[in-house]
């Protein structure tokens, strides 16, 4: 039966997914049992279908957040007269909406559906990057950016970062609550909800979040490509970028309205068997779950906000974002500094590279997080990779140490994205408390790419001390709160396993247990 779900274990599947049923005990041991075969198959055909469009929307979702970097080498501050910090106030435009969006998109997203909202926010931000080729002021170029941040912010993330949109990102980790319902490997604690956390759980999200790093690196590629056409209609130099970089983003959400969908139950694509079989999964590692998409309320909500782990991650994130969005932003002018000397398009290729070994570690970090079923480590592991990178940019003006630190920089930081939205996936409970959690994780993060756009400034070049400088304490308090947040999990996991789970159940309704979320007494941090 290569094509169906076994009967036997369809049966607990149907129980499980019918709605009102938990399909777990209070302990928040599963209940129901799954084929293995079965979910393989099932994960694999839900893989094949979303994996490539959502990878491709958040590389150009990325590429069209950071393709200003790539145009400042370009001539777009000439041409737009930037003077002293104006090209700075440009950058910092975007991060306003992009933050204050942040959480309302997330929820906006749950509300209507992802399937919907999350190709329509990249058609408009698709159409905001054409509309920045026709900018011929500040003034316009910054409203330009307002809009861009805004959608931008709805669009990305589980995922993740999103980065890009990031208003978006939320969004994006909202789209991948039923992308991942059975993500090829299953994720482990991937920023969506629906991913089943098994042992041999490849996270999905590193797989998109990858698209981060590459899209710096094909951003570069595709800006030296674009700058060798002598015009594109009327449009010349810089200018061709934002067009034909836009272009292609509206042609791919277009094809996004046709594959993405909400949730496994309006999958045209899956059987019947296969939906009930996608559901089951999903309660059936959720403590005290009767629904897979809860109804948005406010209580969860605010689990999902003020939780302590989401609180840190968020500022983990943060501080790991100035680097981020730093370098997204400046490392074609950093690598111009470098390289005085060499032609625009050399500058722009030397960009590439960097962007490639993070998209290595941002797979790697992630794969071994599934595979050992830790995040915080891995925190703990990157940060120093950062700490010494940005140590050689200011022990040193050689040119060849200073690229080379770089590949270190991107190596420790780029993996943030995923592991930071699948830690504080991992650590609540429902669906309405992630999409919070999440959006909540993105905001706070997205603080620190507006400080990024004022670590590199034009009087600080060109050895940049002072971004430097930012960047390395940054990455140092990364390290530290990285290493409290694992000793505070695991010190409230001690205390909570000499909680009585039942004694402190008794009388509470089926709402009322469910609105405990991570308070519930069965549940445990994964740290």
């Amino acid at each position: 039966m290569a094509d169906k779900v076994d009967i036997k274990h369809l049966e607990f599947a149907q129980a499980a997914a019918e709605e009102g049923q938990a399909a777990t005990d209070q302990y928040g041991h599963s209940l129901v049992e799954f084929d293995p075969a079965a979910e393989r198959r099932l994960r694999w055909k839900i893989d094949l279908v979303i994996t490539p469009i959502i990878c491709l929307l958040y590389l150009f979702c990325f590429i069209d957040r950071a393709n200003i970097g790539n145009a400042a080498l370009a001539g777009l501050k000439q041409d737009l007269s930037l003077e002293g910090y104006d090209y700075n106030v440009l950058l910092t435009v975007f991060y306003i909406s992009y933050i204050i969006f942040e959480i309302p998109c997330n929820m906006a997203c749950k509300l209507i559906g992802p399937g919907w909202f999350l190709p329509f926010l990249a058609l408009c931000f698709g159409i905001c990057s054409i509309g920045t080729a026709f900018v011929h002021s500040l003034g316009a170029a910054c409203g330009v950016r307002f809009l861009l941040g805004k959608t931008l912010d709805q669009v990305c993330p589980l995922f993740d970062r999103s980065r890009s949109v990031r208003s978006g990102h939320a969004a994006w980790n909202r789209l991948l609550l039923f992308q991942v319902v059975s993500q090829r490997r299953a994720g482990i604690s991937t920023v969506t909800c629906k991913c089943r956390r098994f042992p041999n759980a490849k996270s999905l999200t590193s797989q998109y979040i990858t698209m981060a790093p590459l899209g710096g690196a094909f951003g570069g590629l595709l800006a030296s490509a674009i700058l060798k056409l002598s015009h594109f209609g009327g449009l010349h130099r810089w200018r061709m970028i934002f067009a034909i970089e836009g272009i292609i983003t509206c042609g791919i959400a277009l094809v996004a309205f046709a594959v993405l969908t909400d949730r496994p139950e309006t999958a045209r694509w899956l059987s019947e068997e296969e939906k009930k079989l996608a559901v089951a999964r999903v309660k059936s590692e959720r403590v005290g779950t009767t629904e897979v998409l809860d109804k948005l309320d406010v209580p969860k909500t605010l689990k999902g906000i003020f939780s302590p782990v989401t609180l840190l991650t968020g500022f983990i994130f943060l501080l790991n974002n100035i680097t981020v969005q730093g370098m997204s932003f400046f490392l074609p002018t950093i690598v111009r500094s470098i390289y005085p000397d060499s032609t625009v398009i050399s500058q722009q290729l030397r960009s590439a590279p960097p962007y490639v070994v993070g998209a290595f570690f941002t797979l790697m970090f992630p794969f071994l997080s599934w595979r050992f079923d830790r995040r915080v480590i891995f925190f703990i592991a990157s940060s120093p990779l950062m700490i010494a990178g940005y140590a050689m940019f200011l022990g040193s003006i050689d040119s060849n140490v200073r690229y080379g630190a770089t590949f270190l920089v991107a190596s420790g930081a780029f993996a943030f994205g995923a592991l930071c939205n699948a830690h504080v996936s991992a650590n609540v409970v429902s669906d309405t408390a992630r999409s919070a959690a999440i959006g909540t994780n993105v905001m706070i993060g997205n603080i620190g790419g507006m400080i990024s756009t004022w670590s590199y400034l034009d009087r600080d070049a060109p050895n940049y001390h002072i971004g430097n400088g930012l960047n390395c304490a940054s990455a140092t308090l990364t390290l530290i709160c990285s290493v409290l947040l694992l000793l505070w999990m695991k010190y409230d996991n001690k205390k909570r396993d000499g909680r009585d789970v039942d004694s402190q159940l008794v009388g509470l309704s089926t709402k009322q247990v469910q609105d405990l979320d991570w308070k519930h007494p069965g549940f445990r941090w994964r740290p």
